[in-house]
């Protein structure tokens, strides 16, 4: 067995161990271990971040896929100037404000031309479709669900810096890295945001926030693998 061989064979028992370096270079290499692996443990951060600009979680969802393609055929450019996590969520988040962009150019041409927009009616009539909660997580669902809306309802600004941090529990230092702003920025628009949900909401409430926008299960291992389908592996 080769020194390369043996490398993976280790890195598939024990892939969790490897440095951020080593796992990108195993995802160029197109390792499918490596690969699941790093989108399975970065699918819920990216998510979140993807929606705090999107506001839809189906935009978002399709947004991460197309991040991570984005992000695995440049792989080989990591740098390890920041972790692969911060990394991808760059990219996540890039690619998110492009496609907000492209939808309010598109929505400005519509609104232009006199075309009636319905996707905010879509939209509600979809949120009135939603099956309920089971019994038992009615009391929390309906809780998590009132936190969404209301975090969905703060400035673009202040909502991805809040969902980062708070929800996420990114550091002010990897929040600012991956918006590329000051950290004292990450500070006083986290500090707004919160006086704005204090608002909003209950103080109580706020014990319920890790718990919302949830991405795993068959959401996370479907996403997973659609992308390894789309990379051939």
């Amino acid at each position: 067995m080769t020194i390369k061989a043996q490398t993976r064979a280790s890195a598939a028992l024990d892939i969790g161990s490897l440095s951020d370096d080593e796992l990108a270079q195993l995802c160029a290499a197109r390792d499918r271990d490596a690969i699941s692996y790093v989108i399975t443990a970065n699918n819920q951060r990216l998510f979140r971040a993807a929606w705090s600009i999107l506001r839809d979680k189906s935009d978002a969802e399709e947004c991460v896929q197309t991040a991570y393609l984005s992000a695995f055929a440049k792989i080989s450019s990591f740098e390890g100037r920041s972790s692969l996590s911060t990394w991808l969520t760059r990219i996540a988040i890039n690619e998110a404000l492009g496609r907000r962009r492209a939808d309010e150019r598109r929505r400005r041409h519509l609104e232009k031309e006199g075309v009636a927009l319905l996707d905010d009616y879509r939209e509600a009539l979809m949120r009135g479709s939603e099956a309920d909660a089971p019994d038992v997580a009615v009391a929390r669902e309906q809780i998590r669900k009132l936190l969404e809306s209301a975090v969905g309802e703060l400035p673009d600004s202040f909502r991805t810096v809040f969902v980062l941090r708070e929800i996420e529990g990114l550091s002010s230092e990897d929040t600012a890295s991956i918006l590329d702003v000051p950290v004292a920025t990450v500070k006083t628009r986290l500090f707004r945001g919160r006086r704005r949900l204090q608002e909003m909401l209950a103080p109580e409430l706020g014990g319920t926030l890790r718990g919302a926008f949830p991405f795993a299960g068959h959401n996370c291992a479907a996403l997973t693998e659609r992308v390894l389908r789309q990379l051939g592996l």
